[in-house]
């Protein structure tokens, strides 16, 4: 009764049900979705073809194409309203595009299907302010974003499984937490903040992570190690991190994308894209 009581309380204090209307968590009385198998057998797993998002008659997103490989880590930069979020936001179908099309693998149409769809079928988006539960342990945390198909009541009272417990100490040994597992997550710095909320993601095991300004506000080792995060997760995952920083994005780049006004202005190495006149123009000689 105890562990139903703090739970509840949990769901009224920490605003769990905001979190299952974003269809971030799984424990909503909300029909379950069966994800499909994604189909990246042609390279890429997220397409984006001539994309356009107007508000008020702004162009926020124009005719944008992109497109995101199975396990690449791809870094997206560009000068504050390129469209950097409203393209995170027509990939996890907060918003609707104009026109264009957006395709998780070759099968799911993305803008046929909800936030919550989208969620379960593998993409998963850590927005800049984190959003973990402070007053429950870095463990419980954990436990509270694990990937399971349970309504409210059978999430209140479930008893984890070996395989459970030993996927949760798997992700706390990738986010570098292992040692602070009982400790309250209001009381990590918050870089470790931050590596909790991936480490959320990871447990409803995304094929696609959408990671928004990572490093903000963190100290040089935490950049450091979030830098080997990332890294590390790219492989297992399609890791597309939005970053402003740009010597961090210098220490993980592989393929650089730049956005200027809703549009891809250049694509490349990091050296490529330093070196190309008009980034220089419009963005890195800001």
């Amino acid at each position: 009764m105890k562990q139903m009581d703090r739970l509840r309380e949990t769901m009224r204090r920490d605003r769990v049900f905001d979190f299952v209307a974003q269809g971030r968590y799984p424990f909503s009385g909300r029909r379950s979705v069966t994800p499909g198998v994604v189909d990246a057998t042609h390279g890429p797993i997220l397409y984006l073809e001539n994309i356009t998002v107007s508000f008020d008659g702004f162009k926020a997103i124009n005719n944008l194409t992109l497109y995101i490989n199975d396990g690449e880590l791809r870094c997206i930069i560009g000068p504050n309203g390129a469209g950097k979020t409203t393209m995170m936001d027509v990939i996890t179908g907060k918003t609707r595009p104009d026109a264009g099309t957006a395709y998780f693998g070759q099968t799911m149409d993305l803008t046929q299907m909800t936030e919550y769809e989208i969620a379960q079928a593998g993409i998963g988006r850590k927005f800049q302010k984190p959003t973990v539960f402070p007053r429950h342990s870095v463990f419980e945390n954990l436990e509270l974003a694990m990937a399971t198909n349970k309504n409210v009541w059978p999430s209140l009272v479930a008893t984890l499984s070996g395989e459970q417990k030993d996927k949760i100490e798997e992700v706390l040994q990738t986010i570098g937490l292992s040692e602070h597992s009982h400790l309250p997550a209001a009381l990590l710095s918050h870089g470790q903040t931050q590596w909790l909320e991936i480490g959320m993601l990871l447990m409803q095991n995304p094929r696609v992570l959408l990671v928004d300004e990572p490093v903000a506000g963190m100290t040089h080792q935490e950049m450091d190690k979030t830098a080997e995060l990332l890294k590390n997760l790219a492989g297992k995952h399609s890791v597309v991190v939005v970053e402003h920083d740009m010597d961090f994005v210098r220490s993980i780049a592989r393929t650089v994308t730049v956005l200027h006004e809703g549009s891809v202005l250049a694509e490349g190495t990091m050296d490529e894209v330093q070196n190309d006149p008009k980034v220089i123009e419009v963005y890195l000689g800001e």
